[in-house]
């Protein structure tokens, strides 16, 4: 099915036409004009709504350029090859991802991805792609933890990170798949929430926080502290001066 016209100009009668185009696609194959996700770049296929509403919100806002498979709508979803199989392990840890820093984001954000296992899907349904045509060493998602842990490293700010992803996607070849926006990394990061554990570490890596550790105030190899410091550097009790996620494959799959 040809999707280019998502990427026109919405002023012009061919958006127009294939909005109307994908509109009765969605009411044929869900036999619904009242209750159907509106794939918006403000509602991203979070809300349902009326096919009028949708109609203006796709018009005024833009469809979401990153909804490449319409499962919401009725298409059926096409499971991508595990790409990963091909892919160098990165120190053993390119499935079993820790990312530095809490993600500043509910885990209901984005919706319950686990009650259904095919909307879990779209959103990170292509991680396992190449992170370009060709790549055997990264994956989309193993790229993306790899950039977010430079950010919370770093301390780089949304407008900086955002900046980035722009930049690395210019810099790969065509066809890459870095996402283009703080939103669309932190979209796929979050759908990953049913499988996270949030682990307390030392702020130098050197342990986290779990088994022996749990109830260590302190690390037992450099003496830093647990807790974050202030700014009037008093410790803050029960604040931890480091937190990572650590994403199981297991529940993913």
């Amino acid at each position: 099915m040809d999707k280019s016209w998502m990427h026109s100009d919405r002023r012009s009668k061919a958006y127009e036409f294939e909005v109307e185009a994908f509109l009765n696609f969605a009411v044929e194959n869900l036999l619904t004009t009242t209750h159907i996700r509106c794939p918006c770049v403000k509602c991203v296929n979070l809300k349902l709504f009326g096919v009028g509403l949708i109609r203006d919100h796709v018009y005024f806002n833009g469809i979401d350029q990153s909804y490449k498979n319409w499962t919401f709508h009725g298409e059926p979803w096409e499971a991508t090859t595990n790409a990963s199989r091909n892919v160098e392990e990165d120190d053993g840890h390119s499935r079993n991802s820790f990312v530095s820093e809490e993600i500043d984001m509910d885990d209901n954000d984005f919706g319950d991805f686990g009650s259904d296992p095919y909307e879990f899907a779209n959103v990170i349904g292509d991680g396992d792609q190449p992170v370009y045509p060709g790549c055997r060493k990264y994956t989309k998602l193993s790229a993306l933890v790899k950039l977010y842990n430079l950010k919370a490293k770093h301390g780089m700010s949304d407008v900086c990170f955002t900046e980035l992803l722009i930049l690395q996607g210019d810099l790969l070849p065509e066809g890459n798949t870095i996402p283009t926006s703080m939103y669309e990394a932190k979209k796929t990061l979050c759908a990953l929430g049913l499988s996270y554990e949030k682990m307390h570490a030392c702020p130098n890596d050197c342990i986290l926080y779990s088994k022996e550790y749990e109830d260590s105030t302190n690390c037992p190899t450099c003496g830093i502290s647990r807790w974050k410091e202030g700014k009037d550097s008093i410790l803050k009790e029960g604040v931890p001066a480091k937190v990572v996620l650590y994403f199981p494959p297991i529940p993913r799959f």
